[in-house]
């Protein structure tokens, strides 16, 4: 897999690239509202101590089992959360939307080099300090800890919940979920059909089918009529989606 990786090349690979269009904090909040909670307490050094970094789709802005010193909040655009294993193979273990962070958890665990990858799905920007002003900043700003600790424990909360379906359930459940989570997405009540627009690869990571289970998942649901092919890619309408919904309704009470 080709990536847009935005690191220096130096320095042990431990800061962020430089760019951005030279927004100041002060801007962005007024872009982003939902700042305000976040900023509201923030040390007054810290407002002459950050940069802003505005990253394409496609972009690795945290690398898995790189040394961190930085901290960063994510305040516009969507990112994926992934782990890298060394037989070349991509978890995908969550999307993420804004207000979230870069870092925290490698921070607040007291570990040196971070368990993930972040890759950005869309135009993102994001807020850098150093870990040592973020790790003087929580001991100080108790509301500010208490919003990252939050956000923490509802992606644990959210990865707990779910956690043991890929196990417990077989291929053809866990794809029929997926596509029907992204056609209530994609609206398709009112737009009455849907495209999902993912690779085959895209889909492997996302659902953790391996391509080859995936292949003959797709050619079953195929034949019991709960999703068509145009061009290689998976169509649903809103007759077959409402026959999906009614299998997984059916499959999950059976079990």
């Amino acid at each position: 897999m080709n990536y847009n990786i935005c690191y220096k090349q130096q320095l042990s690979h431990t800061m962020p690239c430089t760019g951005g269009d030279g927004m100041t904090l002060e801007e962005l909040t007024r872009e982003v509202p939902e700042l305000h909670n976040y900023l509201k307490y923030m040390p007054e050094e810290l407002r002459h101590r950050y940069t802003i970094r505005v990253y394409p789709p496609g972009t690795i802005v945290h690398q898995k089992d790189f040394s961190l010193n930085y901290f960063g909040i994510i305040a516009k655009g969507e990112h994926r959360v992934i782990n890298e294993f060394q037989n070349g193979n991509i978890y995908m273990i969550e999307k993420n939307e804004p207000v979230d962070f870069v870092g925290e958890v490698t921070i607040l665990a007291g570990m040196e080099k971070t368990s993930v990858t972040i890759e950005t799905l869309t135009e993102m920007t994001v807020i850098y300090f150093s870990r040592m002003d973020f790790e003087q900043w929580i001991e100080k700003d108790i509301h500010f800890l208490r919003l990252v600790a939050q956000k923490v424990a509802f992606k644990l909360y959210r990865s707990s919940y779910n956690r043991g379906a890929r196990l417990f359930y077989p291929p053809h459940f866990i794809l029929l979920d997926y596509i029907l989570k992204a056609a209530a997405a994609m609206d398709i009540d009112k737009r009455k059909i849907i495209i999902v627009r993912k690779t085959r690869q895209q889909l492997y990571e996302e659902c953790g089918i391996t391509v080859k289970t995936l292949n003959r998942t797709i050619n079953k649901l195929k034949d019991d009529g709960v999703i068509s092919l145009t061009k290689g890619k998976i169509t649903m309408n809103l007759e077959q989606y409402h026959h999906g919904q009614k299998i997984i309704h059916h499959y999950v009470n059976s079990q």
